[in-house]
């Protein structure tokens, strides 16, 4: 599947998400869990970032912070200029309508809702008179121009998912979030939704984070962020030395060296003290 570039950037080169210092903490009864540590990251306008790290590590978290569904214990994140940790609940879902999609792995349609019902609620929402006509428009462009009529329950997983790909993208988001978007689908069906999910931010020219293990869809992204242990963390640099540097690839997952054995493609240090990739399988 090819990358499809980037949007060109707007005139405002400002970064349309900034993140400083970030840390979430929530009770637990053996004692507070410290979920986000401090995150720093930006994400610049019409740009497609995959988040990737070791199920634990806090992407979902991040994302459901950015989109104001969880609220963070401290620190900052500004969305287009707006400190999305100083709204009140109201603020926050009028943001969600006007600036952020999301496309969640479990679809999260409205069981009782038509397919065309579900892709107009943030449209009627936003009091829009062209709701359904824009709804219509939108499962159209996802291929699902049949299936308008139809309930969640009638259309397969990728059919619903496409749905809810249209629902994010209705609204036209300068942030569209996608969490394991393929994760309930099979890998042909999964590659479909991944290609509309990038066309379809691509027209919008909207912002992507994309969290995934999969290296492929990773590599579709304009960059990647790793996380590990509610940390952004990167790749180890190779220690400077006369010897020829050692050459260690991501695995499959897209890991850096740090995150160790649970890694398809886990690194390990030979009798002379020099890293060597272990074979797979």
């Amino acid at each position: 599947m090819d990358a499809i570039p980037p949007s060109p950037a707007p005139a405002n080169s400002a970064p349309l998400v900034q993140i400083r210092n970030l840390h979430l903490t929530v009770p637990a009864s053996a004692g507070p869990v410290n979920i986000l540590r401090g995150i720093d990251l930006d994400l610049g306008r019409g740009e497609a970032v995959g988040l990737i790290g070791p199920s634990g590590s806090g992407k979902t978290s991040l994302l459901m912070v950015l989109a104001g569904l969880e609220h963070a214990s401290s620190g900052s994140v500004r969305l287009d200029g707006a400190e999305v940790t100083a709204l009140d609940e109201d603020s926050l879902a009028r943001l969600r309508r006007t600036h952020v999609g999301i496309v969640f792995q479990a679809f999260h349609l409205i069981p009782t809702m038509t397919a065309l019902e579900n892709v107009a609620v943030p449209l009627e929402l936003a009091g829009r008179a062209d709701a359904f006509d824009r709804a219509r428009e939108a499962l159209r462009a996802v291929g699902l121009g049949h299936r308008l009529t139809h309930l969640p329950g009638q259309l397969s997983g990728g059919e619903q998912q496409r749905t809810a790909l249209a629902r994010a993208c209705v609204v036209e988001p300068l942030l569209l979030l996608a969490d394991e978007p393929t994760g309930n689908l099979d890998h042909a069906t999964g590659g479909q939704v991944m290609d509309l999910l990038f066309e379809m931010r691509a027209a919008h020219g909207s912002t992507l984070l994309l969290i995934t293990h999969d290296a492929e869809l990773a590599g579709r992204c304009d960059r990647c962020v790793h996380m590990s242990d509610g940390r952004v963390v990167e790749p180890e640099p190779t220690p400077s030395s006369n010897k020829p540097p050692v050459k260690v690839r991501l695995d499959p997952a897209g890991y850096p060296p740090a995150m160790g054995s649970r890694r398809a493609g886990t690194l390990a240090s030979g009798q002379d003290g020099r890293v060597k990739p272990l074979h797979d399988g």
